[in-house]
């Protein structure tokens, strides 16, 4: 049972490094692709327009893959970064848990920042989401009234897959400026 968990991790770390990899630099079409990413949120989940209008910025991962069998599970996606509606970076979201699980599902999460001293924390790498911290799910076109928890609001729309689980884990994010 330790061996397989030992594996799993491996696995999880080396295809995060070079999806890391692959993924860096800048891409022309990337605008566009953030830009798709918020317009999704917006026709999905309109009840988010006033976050919209009055975070000082926000990160949107358009696609984030996870997946968990057994008592080890984790998840990856890349995302775009704005500050005051303005594209200015890239980052990655990576996602450990660890309990009973299995399956696997994607989804789209977008993270506003209320001021920018919690915008700025983000951008110094010093950006976590551990279990206490929830996000809502949204379903489309659903009404939302969830305020700030410590300048921060986190809103997640369900694409695909089936995932049962019972876990305990966090979120780790990267920034990358253009």
């Amino acid at each position: 049972m330790m061996k397989i968990m030992k594996l799993s991790a491996l696995v999880f770390l080396l295809a995060g490094m070079f999806y890391s990899t692959v993924q860096a630099g800048w891409d022309p079409a990337e605008q566009d692709h953030a830009k798709g990413a918020v317009e999704y949120f917006r026709k999905n989940a309109p009840s988010l327009e006033r976050y919209f209008e009055k975070a000082y910025g926000y990160v949107v991962f358009s696609d984030v893959y996870k997946g968990g069998f057994m008592i080890v599970g984790g998840g990856h996606g890349n995302g775009y970064v704005y500050e005051l509606n303005n594209l200015v970076g890239h980052s990655t979201i990576t996602q450990l848990n660890v309990g009973p699980q299995l399956g696997g599902q994607s989804f789209s999460e977008i993270i506003f920042f209320k001021d920018k001293t919690t915008f700025d924390d983000f951008k110094k790498g010093n950006f976590e989401l551990n279990a206490q911290v929830a996000a809502v799910v949204i379903t489309t076109g659903m009404a939302t009234n969830t305020d700030y928890s410590n300048g921060v609001a986190v809103f997640v729309l369900p694409k695909a897959g089936v995932m049962a689980e019972a876990t305990v884990g966090g979120q780790k994010f990267s920034y990358q400026q253009y």
